[in-house]
C-alpha cells in the first residue's frame, strides 16, 4: 500500500497509520486505501482486531481534504457517489459488515471527518493533548459522513449540538468526562495501551468477539423487547455460529475445570 496509509501486522493486530502530511486529510484515493486496510482485516481469518491512529503529533486527522475538493477532484453535491471505497468515507465510516472491532488511538487533534472516522470505531484511547471539533457549519457544510448520525448518540443533545451548531472545541479530558473516548493518556503512552488493549481482545475467542459486534449492530435503535427478538429471529450468523462453536463449549470447560481456554475460532 502507499505510504499514506501505513498497513503493518502485529500477531493478530492490524496497525493503520493514516499518514499523510501536514494534517492527515483524507482525499478518494486515501479513503480508497483505508478501505483495503479496513477490509483485510474483515477478510483475513488470522487478524483478530484493529487499531487506526494518525501519523505525526499534531493531528490524527483533518477529515475530508477540502484542497481536492476546491480542485474539483470531490464532489460536495451528492458527495456519496465519489468513490471513496467499499467502507465509504474515510474507509470504515460504512463499513457495516465488519464485525472485528477497530481501536481509534487518536495522537492528535480530531477535526471534521477524521472526527467521524473517530465515531465509526469501537474503542477510543486519546492522548492528553487531543482536542475534538467539528468545523464543517462555517465552511456551508454539514458534517454527514458519521457525525450527525452518531454523536448525538454519544453525547448529551445540547452538548452534540454545541459542537455541531458552534464548533466548540473539546478536550480529551472532557469527552472522557462524558464518555465519548474511553482513556486518555500521556502520548508518549498511546500506542503502547492501544496494543495492550488490542492484545487483550486477541485472546477472546473469535467468534464470540465478531458475535458481540454484529449483535450490537443490529439492536440498534430497538427497544428492549424489539432486541430480544432481533437476537432469536434475525439473520445473525457470526452469533449463531457463536452458539453452535466449540469455542462456547471449551470456553464454560476450561472455567469449570480451572484452567486458560484454548480458542480455535469454531
Amino acid at each position: 500500500m502507499d505510504e499514506q496509509v501505513k498497513v503493518s501486522r502485529e500477531g493478530k493486530v492490524l496497525v493503520v497509520v493514516l499518514d499523510r502530511p501536514k494534517a492527515n486529510a483524507i482525499d478518494l484515493e486515501t479513503s480508497r486505501k483505508l478501505g483495503e486496510a479496513f477490509i483485510m482485516l474483515r477478510d483475513d481469518p488470522d487478524l483478530s482486531v484493529g487499531i487506526i491512529t494518525g501519523g505525526g503529533e499534531k493531528i490524527f486527522s483533518a477529515g475530508w481534504d477540502l484542497k481536492a475538493v476546491s480542485k474539483g477532484e470531490m464532489q460536495t453535491e451528492n458527495w456519496w457517489e465519489d468513490d471513496y471505497g467499499p467502507g465509504g468515507f474515510a474507509g470504515l465510516t460504512e463499513l457495516w459488515n465488519l464485525n472485528k472491532p477497530v481501536i481509534g488511538a487518536l495522537n492528535g487533534i480530531v477535526i471534521g471527518g477524521g472526527f467521524e472516522l473517530a465515531l465509526a470505531c469501537d474503542l477510543l484511547i486519546a492522548a492528553e493533548h487531543v482536542e475534538f471539533v467539528l468545523p464543517e457549519l462555517p465552511l456551508g457544510l454539514i458534517p454527514d459522513a458519521g457525525a450527525i448520525q452518531r454523536l448525538p448518540k454519544r453525547l448529551p443533545y445540547n452538548k452534540a449540538m454545541e459542537m455541531l451548531l458552534i464548533g466548540e472545541r473539546m478536550s480529551a479530558k472532557e469527552a472522557a468526562s462524558f464518555g465519548l473516548v474511553n482513556k486518555v493518556v500521556p502520548a508518549d503512552a498511546l500506542m503502547d495501551t492501544a496494543m495492550t488493549w488490542a492484545n487483550k481482545l486477541t485472546e477472546v475467542a473469535p467468534l464470540a468477539l465478531q458475535a458481540l459486534k454484529e449483535v450490537l449492530r443490529e439492536i440498534d435503535g430497538n427497544g428492549i423487547r424489539q432486541s430480544f427478538e432481533t437476537i432469536r429471529t434475525a439473520d445473525l450468523p457470526n452469533y449463531r455460529r457463536l452458539l453452535a462453536s466449540e469455542d462456547a463449549e471449551e470456553g464454560v470447560n476450561a472455567y469449570v475445570e480451572k484452567r486458560d481456554a484454548k480458542f480455535k475460532g469454531r
